[in-house]
């Protein structure tokens, strides 16, 4: 991750890797918010209902990044913390990697499930389409009809995408703005005093 750019996965993928009789299934996901995180793990609870552990990492966030990791009854240490690692060799956010284990009858030591996790999670990362996005913020820009023809031609000379407008006597525009050039697109607007100009988030 860079200043202005991030990388997330493009869609879901899963991966299978075996050692010593136990199944190591490996899914990754796109996610926004914990809640996304705990909606696809009682999916896949559903889906492999057979299974004893669902290990999992995340991280989520453009800006501060917020990470996650769940050994889920595996020695501590031994599964999130490698698959952790995984998604931040990869150097991903908005991204939800669950490893799902069926146990195999022979245990694998602590280094052994290490290595098991941690390859599980390559592999499946390893499948993704990964994308490169560019960190935006938003901004309300509120004005009479009037100005209308001045903003659209700011929005027109800096590429700016439109999340939201209403055209009335009264305008309302929510724009997105690449953070490498928010500061180019506010000096612009506030050159225009009839202008109110809000930050909303960064995306």
């Amino acid at each position: 991750m860079s200043d202005y750019t991030y990388n997330e996965i493009k869609d879901s993928t899963n991966s299978l890797y075996k050692e010593k009789g136990s199944k190591f299934i490996a899914y990754s996901f796109k996610v926004l918010t914990a809640e996304d995180v705990k909606n696809r793990l009682n999916e896949l609870k559903k889906l492999e209902y057979g299974a004893r552990h669902f290990c999992y990492a995340y991280s989520i966030g453009v800006e501060k990044l917020e990470q996650r990791a769940n050994d889920d009854g595996e020695p501590s240490n031994s599964a999130g913390k490698p698959i952790l690692g995984q998604i931040v060799a990869f150097d991903l956010t908005n991204t939800l990697v669950v490893v799902v284990r069926y146990f195999g009858g022979t245990k694998l030591g602590v280094g052994g499930l290490i290595t098991a996790y941690k390859t599980a999670a390559k592999e499946c990362l390893s499948n993704a389409i990964i994308v490169k996005k560019h960190i935006k913020d938003v901004y309300q820009l509120t004005f009479d009809y009037e100005q209308l023809n001045f903003v659209m031609r700011i929005q027109k000379e800096l590429d700016l995408t439109i999340e939201s407008q209403l055209l009335e006597l009264n305008c309302c525009f929510s724009f997105s703005v690449n953070k490498n050039i928010s500061h180019l697109a506010l000096s612009k607007w506030q050159k225009n005093h009839k202008i109110n100009i809000e930050f909303q988030k960064t995306i």
